[in-house]
């Protein structure tokens, strides 16, 4: 079986299927009174920031977005009364599995999560982050996903379409990685469920310059990365400043993605990716998560004055493509939404109310020339890929 998508030129350029692993996922669902060309479309999000959410703003994710709203309602800070990530929600879009993040920022100025004062209560804020999602996982509304057999059964499961909704599946994720005190300790993170990290979020963290800063590596840096390397944490390069970046492809010989990000070339600024830097990601088998905040989506957006009327999820295929355009296949695009990221339904695309709304998404790379296959490999199938390869 040969998958194609249309190029720019009106060529086609045939590409294999994603590997052997994936047939039950890539090819259409035949049982039972299924007929050809039927099939369960599931959908993983490569960045969602819930415990956060969760716990800095209070929110239950067990209740729906449009009750967290109500109770938020005349709340006056950014995004509230505005959310669009809930478990309901991701139960009806069939968001089978999220990169779920663990985040503090050591940084003086503002409270915790994105402000703590020193390395020990970063650590303390993430860890008490990761025992949310453990209590919801004893309650079986979610699944930490720690290696390729339980996410293999668990793709499953959620294709069967059980009249029981199985768990939400979350790979858990750092993003940036002040929490981990020293490179030492990256053992005891991985005994704890972590399998993703990132080095730095905005401004220069203990081991990187970040988003809206100049620098490379700190001096603990490199260390920290032998330390994920050698016991196989993948690394997002999300976040990263320029020099950052191409240092730790350079020193890091793991398996990489980028969990939210998108294309400089469509939209200028430090927070996107060069073409350079999406080749490279490209060449290490990588897949990149096209993110869903507005000003990361149009050009010249003002936070709080440009309405998201001029952004559509248009603008996320759009992304999407580009990447497809650079690699001459669909094979390192995704989504990594980033929803309600600090932010709320008014910086996301207008036509996006909900996470389930990335249901829409499907039908809009359809329209573009892509075929049923690389749909699936851009809904769910690269992030399948990507796990397996590096468990």
């Amino acid at each position: 079986m040969l998958s194609s998508i249309r190029l720019k030129g009106n060529c086609r350029l045939a590409i294999l299927p994603p590997c052997h692993f994936a047939i039950h996922v890539i090819t259409k669902v035949l049982d039972g009174e299924r007929q050809k060309g039927d099939y369960i479309m599931i959908i993983i999000d490569s960045h969602l920031d819930l415990a956060m959410n969760a716990l800095t703003l209070n929110r239950d994710l067990t209740q729906s977005v449009f009750e967290l709203r109500r109770r938020e309602t005349g709340m006056p800070e950014k995004g509230r009364g505005a959310g669009t990530v809930a478990f309901p929600e991701m139960r009806a879009g069939k968001i089978a599995v999220s990169f779920a993040t663990v985040f503090a920022r050591k940084q003086a100025g503002s409270p915790p999560p994105g402000g703590c004062s020193s390395a020990e209560i970063a650590y303390a804020t993430a860890q008490g982050q990761l025992a949310y999602y453990r209590v919801l996982e004893s309650q079986r509304q979610l699944r930490i996903i720690r290696d390729w057999n339980t996410l293999d059964a668990h793709i499953k499961e959620w294709q069967q379409e059980a009249d029981n909704s199985p768990p939400l599946g979350f790979v858990i994720s750092m993003e940036g990685a002040d929490p981990i005190i020293s490179p030492e300790q990256v053992g005891s993170w991985w005994e704890a469920g972590l399998r993703i990290a990132s080095l730095s979020h905005y401004g220069v963290s203990t081991y990187a310059h970040g988003t809206g800063t100049v620098g490379g590596l700190t001096p603990l840096g490199r260390p920290l990365l032998k330390a994920l390397d050698d016991i196989g944490m993948i690394l997002d390069v999300s976040h990263l400043s320029d020099d950052s970046f191409f240092q730790a492809l350079e020193y890091f010989t793991g398996p990489v993605l980028a969990s939210h990000n998108n294309c400089r070339a469509l939209v200028p600024g430090g927070r996107q990716f060069t073409d350079e830097q999406i080749k490279l990601l490209i060449e290490r088998n990588g897949v990149v998560g096209a993110a869903m905040d507005a000003w990361m989506l149009y050009p010249g957006w003002i936070k709080d004055e440009t309405p998201n009327t001029v952004v559509s999820l248009e603008a996320v295929v759009d992304h999407i493509d580009h990447v497809c355009q650079l690699a001459g296949n669909a094979r390192h695009a995704a989504l990594g939404t980033d929803l309600d990221g600090g932010y709320g339904k008014e910086q996301c695309p207008h036509d996006l109310d909900t996470i389930a709304d990335l249901q829409k998404i499907p039908t809009l790379l359809e329209k573009r020339g892509y075929n049923e296959e690389d749909v699936h490999l851009i809904m769910y199938g690269n992030w399948l890929r990507l796990l397996h390869d590096a468990w």
